[in-house]
């Protein structure tokens, strides 16, 4: 099963399971993601003997290790989901920390969309402002207007 597991990991980048997996997981996979630092044929038979599948160490050696290289440790991140349904398991979602593109593009799209949202709020007040000048000035063109109204009144009243 951790065998599968770390397969897809590698594969996929990003795997959902429960919280149990994903720790056990975890202490599966980093030892292999260190010896996939060095590539040589023993440690690719090494990560083979593990993994079981050839598709999966020629990712690791070929394009994981590569992203890994000058990270110490900790390559994989646990980040809680939630609860399953149908018996209450705590999920989690299980990545590889440098492949996580999608929390580093929200972050500066979080802080980029604040700051728009500083900026608009600026031009509502400004145009408000415009807006509100502009009808100060068909103000004086309104009263005057009423009052011809009024003359025509007094006029029609004689």
């Amino acid at each position: 099963m951790l065998s599968n597991l770390a397969s897809s990991l590698i594969l996929h980048k990003r795997v959902s399971t429960t919280v149990a997996k994903a720790k056990a997981l975890r202490k599966y996979v980093e030892p292999l993601l260190t010896k996939s630092k060095n590539d040589t044929t023993h440690s690719r038979r090494t990560v083979f003997a593990y993994l079981q599948n050839k598709e999966s160490v020629k990712e690791l050696f070929d394009e994981v290790s590569v992203k890994i290289a000058n990270r110490p440790g900790g390559y994989t991140r646990i980040l809680k989901t939630g609860y399953r349904l149908g018996d209450n398991a705590e999920m989690c979602v299980i990545e590889l920390v440098d492949y996580n593109e999608d929390m580093l593009t929200t972050t500066g799209t979080a802080a980029a969309g604040a700051k728009k949202t500083r900026r608009r709020g600026g031009k509502k007040k400004a145009e408000g402002t415009a807006a509100e000048a502009a009808p100060a000035a068909e103000a004086p063109e309104t009263p005057a207007a009423e009052s011809n109204d009024a003359t025509e009144d007094t006029k029609d009243a004689k």
